[in-house]
């Protein structure tokens, strides 16, 4: 009988905790963009000590996934990154047939048009259009990440599963929004999952970036689960109630073809997980 723990459990949990640092360090760059980071800033950000950011940001330039800028002293995304995207981008494909949809949107609207994909507890922006009245403010950007239900496409994602998922969501990212989104208690998201379950559409009063109001829509999969979202976002004086209405039941309809055209098209299977 082994006295004490197998030594390969510490190397597992060790190695584990070592590619999810490497994976923040991605993720990070793929938030900041073609701009890139300093080394310094890397780890300021995710609170990483000097010699580990220096590790695995060297690691990852080695192995092709970043490049190092040696002009600017920045790190960016390198090829591998990029090939590694292209192998996955076919999950998105949803994407791509909303397209021609949202850039309509974003026309009609003269707001700023966001579409979202539902990943485990989370809400993923894949896609930002912008109408003749962008919100100069907005911080939401392609690759950022919300703690479902945060948001009005977030939101609106979480009001079209049942009362024990929405349960089970808040839950896991109940210290999340306390800590980065202060105003999106659990109070407030149950009461616009009630009011988006009576009315088809959310319609979000700047909880997430104070003066930022969104109405936003799920849209379905063929099996009737959301996958995704379409939400317009606009600074508060353009969103009143009666335009929140128009804009919602635009969604709800844009919804509707974007579930349609799904369904007529061959995709991989719900992201769904919980």
């Amino acid at each position: 009988m082994l006295k004490n723990p197998p030594a390969p459990a510490t190397t597992e949990v060790a190695g584990a905790q070592t590619l999810r640092r490497g994976l923040s360090v991605l993720r990070l760059l793929t938030r900041i963009g073609p701009g890139g980071l300093r080394m310094g800033e890397i780890g300021r950000r995710l609170a990483l000590n000097k010699s580990t950011a220096i590790r695995l940001t060297r690691t990852l330039v080695d192995e092709g996934f970043v490049l190092h800028d040696r002009t600017s002293g920045c790190y960016r995304l390198g090829p591998e990154a990029f090939a590694v995207g292209l192998a996955a981008e076919p999950s998105y494909e949803l994407q791509r047939l909303s397209a021609s949809t949202l850039r309509m949107l974003a026309l009609e609207s003269g707001d700023t048009v966001f579409f979202t994909v539902l990943h485990g507890y989370e809400s993923i922006c894949l896609s930002r259009n912008e109408g003749d009245f962008p919100i100069r403010n907005q911080l939401i950007k392609p690759g950022d990440r919300l703690p479902l239900g945060v948001g009005a496409g977030a939101c609106a994602i979480l009001a079209a599963l049942s009362d024990q998922e929405v349960d089970d969501v808040l839950s896991r990212n109940a210290a999340l929004r306390a800590e980065r989104f202060p105003r999106c208690t659990d109070e407030a998201i149950r009461q616009l999952v009630n009011e988006t379950r009576a009315k088809g559409y959310c319609t979000q009063p700047g909880l997430v970036i104070e003066g930022s109001w969104a109405v936003g829509v799920p849209v379905f999969d063929a099996n009737n689960r959301p996958v995704a979202s379409v939400s317009i976002a606009a600074i508060e004086s353009r969103l009143g109630t009666a335009r929140s209405a128009t804009l919602g039941n635009r969604l709800m309809q844009a919804s509707r073809e974007l579930t349609a055209l799904q369904a007529e098209t061959p995709h991989h299977s719900s992201p769904y997980p919980v």
